[in-house]
């Protein structure tokens, strides 16, 4: 099969990889479409230190299921699905918490211990995977990973009053936790670096303003920082205000030379948050709730990966598609 994988050196494109082994309980899945992540383009630099295919957000189809499944994972069987990224044991103790996205024996698709989906075929646990509704497109759906992810900061956040919220960063992720939080009763509006990307958020009634006209005050309430740099946590730790709350969206490699006593001193709550809860993602989109296709900026063949994956990095672009 044809996929897209890092080494541990560089991104290669190899036309023959062998198709995925099928263990007890998952389910070989095609991928549709598949979308470039800024985790993607961090793993190339180090990132987890993950070997192998890359990708985590699919939209695609169950072609096969193990025969030890039951009926109804069978029934799945020529579906549309998206899946949470997150295969874990169900046995440890943070599982039997209900903590399982932090299972201590996880892998994690196209991110840690496990291949992904920039491949034609990969395999996830059936129980992870969930249907697609026939109103939503495949430009959609290939954005609930992400999307659900924004959706996480709404079970996270309990927001008070009505804050002042601003999204550092104007990428693919940032624009979605700003349309995602204007769903609280909260004054949001993003800072960021492209005028052509913040003028998205002209048509959805969100404020925004560029880096360079910014000056922090110290008087947000709340700051997400989706910027994709180390220098997000330092600037946003200028914005808050004295007990106020960061969020972390961002994974960088390095955050060595960020000098963290503003937390102290101000006594500010630093939140980290990943993945989030994919039926809220897709209701959303059902709903018509947020825009993601307005994001998309290329789509392109999984032949020519290499290229996209360096096309996804240019700051003027947001989402790049790979296509089978």
């Amino acid at each position: 099969m044809r996929a897209l994988l890092f080494d541990g050196k560089q991104l290669q494109f190899n036309p023959r990889r062998d198709d995925p082994q099928l263990a007890p309980g998952e389910a070989v899945i095609r991928p549709l479409l598949a979308g470039i992540c800024s985790t993607d383009i961090e793993i190339c630099r180090g990132y987890m230190n993950h070997t192998g295919v890359l990708g985590h957000e699919f939209v695609g189809v169950v072609e096969q299921v193990h025969a030890d499944c039951d009926d109804k994972s069978k029934k799945l069987v020529g579906s549309r699905v998206v899946g949470s990224i997150n295969c874990v044991c169900g046995r440890c103790d943070l599982c039997k918490r209900g903590l399982s996205s932090h299972c201590r024996h996880r892998t994690v698709l196209g991110i840690a211990g496990r291949d992904g989906c920039f491949a034609d075929h990969f395999t996830l646990p059936v129980r992870n995977l969930i249907g697609v509704p026939d109103a939503i497109e495949n430009e959609q759906a290939v954005f609930v990973e992400p999307l659900a992810a924004a959706c996480q900061l709404l079970q996270q956040l309990h927001v008070e009053g009505r804050p002042f919220i601003t999204v550092l960063g104007d990428g693919r992720l940032g624009l979605l936790v700003a349309q995602v939080l204007t769903t609280l009763n909260a004054n949001v509006r993003v800072v960021g670096k492209h005028p052509e990307k913040l003028a998205r958020c002209d048509k959805w009634g969100i404020k925004h303003r560029l880096l360079a006209d910014n000056t922090p005050r110290a008087d947000q309430d709340i700051v997400v920082d989706c910027t994709g740099s180390a220098s997000g946590l330092k600037l946003a730790m200028q914005m808050v205000r004295p007990r106020g709350k960061i969020v972390l969206k961002t994974t960088v490699v390095d955050q060595a030379g960020v000098d963290l006593s503003p937390l102290v001193i101000n006594e500010i709550e630093l939140i980290g948050s990943r993945c989030g809860p994919f039926p809220h993602a897709l209701s959303m989109l059902a709903e018509g709730r947020v825009d993601v296709t307005s994001l998309i900026s290329r789509r392109i063949k999984i032949e020519q990966g290499v290229e996209a994956l360096s096309l996804a990095r240019q700051p003027d672009v947001l989402k790049v598609l790979l296509e089978f």
